[in-house]
């Protein structure tokens, strides 16, 4: 649910940039009073495995589309609300900047569509609310999948909203809509099973890490190292060599982009989006996440035979898979060391 440049308007794409930029410092400033310093190094270590299960774009069954792990759930419910918007502001960051992944005009809807929702509404409202009397694996799943599900409508809606806003004729209110919740329905229910399963994994092995998110604090005694180096084990095993086996079919949004207006892209060219699509041109050393030289080829074979393409074996997605990975750690770990800092500053002015 990555949107391009092309699907809105500078005036909106303006407009959540600026509401973006608001939710992470007000994120931010939360965060600097009750953040923990285990936790800085877990941020780090999150942002690099969501970043890399959003590299595995799963066959929606009977419908030639594909969804991938949005992955704000289980940011939200193993850091926090205000430290998991934050995460996922870095990981949307490193893949729009070095692999063009989503627009760089379009970076605020991208962030406020698949964090805000989930960090702010979704998991405080519904997977809290299961959870608050007491957790159980059940109790778990329903949570996971009810909140993945509502908050990946919500990102899908807003989606519709933001491009109609934009004035983009080509994508109808009513036809987009109709195909962009349904399919993210289906997306939906898929990720709502994954994050149960992985909070579900994290909560058997350190349950104050599901427990006590909220307060952002950690009992002095538990030691996270095992849950570390668990997430940054499966960070470069995913995307090292599991993102091989990701789907070639567009996903939810290019799907529902190509049954209303018949095409994945929209054209847009000159100004701002000319000058953003030049920076990003340069900036992205790994485009698509391969090297520059492969895209036509992988492009040809995609098209030309399916199975060749699948699993795509492929040097160039191992590497955005490790670079990007460890790009994103180091970036969301330097947040939580930044907002650290400023935390023990306060401490010795006020002391």
């Amino acid at each position: 649910m990555h949107m391009a440049d092309a699907l809105i308007s500078p005036v909106i794409g303006g407009t959540m940039w600026v509401a973006t930029a608001g939710v992470a410092a007000y994120s931010i400033k939360k965060i600097q009073d009750d953040m923990e310093e285990k936790k800085v190094p877990l941020m780090g270590v999150m942002g690099a495995f969501v970043f890399a299960a959003q590299m595995i774009n799963f066959s929606i069954p009977g419908t030639g589309s594909s969804g991938h792990l949005g992955g704000g759930l289980i940011l939200a419910a193993m850091l926090g609300p205000y430290a998991g918007f934050l995460a996922m502001a870095s990981i949307l960051l490193i893949q729009a900047l070095f692999f063009g992944d989503g627009g760089l005009l379009a970076y605020g809807c991208n962030v406020f569509n698949l964090g805000f929702y989930t960090c702010f509404i979704t998991y405080p409202l519904i997977f809290k609310w299961f959870i608050k009397k007491g957790i159980s694996a059940k109790r778990m799943m329903a949570g996971s999948m009810i909140a993945a599900v509502v908050g990946l409508q919500l990102g899908a809606f807003s989606v519709v909203l933001e491009t109609v806003f934009s004035g983009k004729t080509e994508l109808p209110f009513s036809t987009f809509v109709l195909m962009m919740q349904p399919i993210h329905l289906a997306i939906g229910i898929v990720e709502g099973l994954v994050t149960a399963a992985v909070l579900t994994f994290v909560w058997k092995a350190r349950p104050e890490l599901i427990e006590k998110p909220v307060s952002g604090k950690i009992s002095g005694n538990t030691s996270i190292k095992r849950i570390i180096y668990g997430l940054a084990i499966a960070a470069v095993v995913i995307g090292g060599g599991l993102s091989w086996f990701a789907s070639s079919n567009p996903d939810g949004l290019e799907w529902s982009m190509e049954k209303t207006a018949g095409t994945t892209e929209l054209a847009e060219s000159g100004g701002i989006y000319g000058i953003l699509a030049d920076i990003q041109s340069k900036t992205a050393f790994l485009p698509d996440y391969s090297f520059k030289n492969d895209g036509s080829v992988s492009e040809q074979v995609s098209e030309t035979s399916a199975e060749v393409a699948w699993p795509s074996v492929n040097a160039g997605t191992t590497v955005s898979g490790l670079v990007g990975g460890a790009m994103t750690l180091v970036l969301a770990a330097m947040i939580g060391f930044f907002i650290r800092s400023v935390k023990r500053r306060k401490k010795k002015v006020t002391a």
